[in-house]
């Protein structure tokens, strides 16, 4: 199936998002299998290259809602993902700590918890790459 403009697209704002060496990694861990390369397809075209590409956001903000979204429904792994995108778009991890807290009083504790847990190791892991 050829490639459309959305899905070059949507590739080029996924690696601006994720970075280099993020987007090689889940290219390699993640996308490497038919059934994945399916999805990774559909999210670059559909995701990225239709949804991050919109006119009235700037990717900071779209990626702050990702981070806010993924708590609220317990989405763990894209919790981490989305944290990387986050900081790759400038928010501080103090921002984003406050950002999660805030919404102790919305989804509740248990979760806000999980995702504190969730952004500690990103963070860690971050800080340890740089």
């Amino acid at each position: 199936m050829p490639k459309s403009e959305a899905y070059a697209k949507g590739r080029e704002v996924r690696r601006q998002l994720m970075g280099d060496a993020m987007a090689e990694r889940m290219a390699k861990d993640v996308y490497n299998d038919p059934l994945m390369q399916k999805f990774g397809d559909y999210a670059s075209e559909a995701v990225f290259g239709l949804l991050w590409t919109r006119p009235g956001l700037d990717l900071k903000t779209r990626a702050l809602i990702c981070v806010i979204s993924d708590t609220a429904t317990a989405c763990w792994p894209e919790l981490a993902i989305h944290l990387r995108m986050a900081r790759r778009q400038g928010w501080t991890e103090d921002e984003l700590a406050e950002a999660l807290l805030h919404l102790s009083g919305y989804i509740g504790a248990p979760s806000v918890r999980e995702a504190m847990l969730v952004a500690k190791d990103v963070f860690a892991e971050i800080r340890q790459e740089e």
